[in-house]
């Protein structure tokens, strides 16, 4: 798989679809602090797949790795300047940082196991990988648009794969999401399904973008007319009630032995 124009290594181009994403994926302030945790007491840190720094930590000496040029483009001003690299060819030399991490974004890696391994090698402390479990549980997704849920299981890579690859010794979380989840992730709106009607928000998750236009029409159509009727509230209205939702976010802490 060769690299798309600005530079995107993976299946997305970024180049095309990027445009605003930093405004929708601002980090969760929950979600960032179970990911922080897991790096410990780490002071210098690798991003891998930095994109725009969603889930970067301000308070750590962080070194961020990002092949796509419109990605880096959208980092913020307090933010290091990101390293055009991807992480199947990590340009760092073993036991380099304390650890590292990547925030979603080993779906998009062309060679997933030999990025992990990158990332092992150049750390001596914890991997930490945040990702979704290619078989979560199935929820009012299926009704609407089961063709996104196929797509997204086929991309992410298992979770004992991801295991596998970042450590001997191995804990995985569960990531619960929040209601109100400030990360626009197309899973973060279980509660609030109004806010998938709009482009710039399904822009901001790549999986939209390999669908057939017809697919994304019939959604938007089937979904409107629900919420107008009420229909989507009689079925499905006990989303808006809850405090967080298991969507099939993971953290995947990889440790050596």
């Amino acid at each position: 798989m060769g690299r798309f124009s600005d530079g995107s290594a993976g299946d997305a181009d970024y180049g095309m679809i990027g445009t605003g994403y930093a405004r929708i994926r601002q980090p969760d302030p929950r979600i960032a602090a179970q990911f922080h945790a897991a790096l410990g007491d780490a002071r210098t840190v690798l991003n891998v797949g930095a994109g725009a720094g969603s889930y970067e930590p301000t308070d750590r000496d962080v070194t961020a790795v990002e092949p796509s040029a419109s990605m880096r483009a959208q980092r913020p001003s307090h933010l290091t300047e990101a390293v055009d690299a991807t992480a199947e060819t990590l340009p760092f030399e073993a036991d380099s940082f304390d650890a590292s991490m990547a925030s979603v974004t080993i779906h998009q890696w062309p060679n997933p196991e030999a990025g992990l391994a990158g990332m092992r090698r150049v750390t001596t402390g914890p991997v930490v990988i945040l990702t979704f479990d290619p078989d979560p549980v199935r929820w009012w997704y299926d009704d609407y648009v089961p063709e996104l849920l196929e797509v997204e299981s086929k991309r992410m890579p298992a979770i004992d794969l991801v295991a596998a690859a970042v450590g001997d010794v191995i804990d995985v979380q569960t990531v619960m999401v929040p209601n109100d989840c400030t990360d626009g992730f197309g899973q973060a709106f279980f509660g609030r399904p109004e806010r998938l009607l709009d482009p710039e928000v399904r822009r901001a998750m790549s999986a939209w973008s390999f669908l057939e236009p017809g697919v994304v029409e019939r959604f938007v159509h089937d979904l409107s007319a629900d919420l107008e009727s009420g229909a989507w509230d009689e079925k499905y209205g006990s989303f808006r009630e809850l405090e967080s939702f298991d969507v099939g976010m993971r953290l995947v802490i990889g440790r050596r032995a």
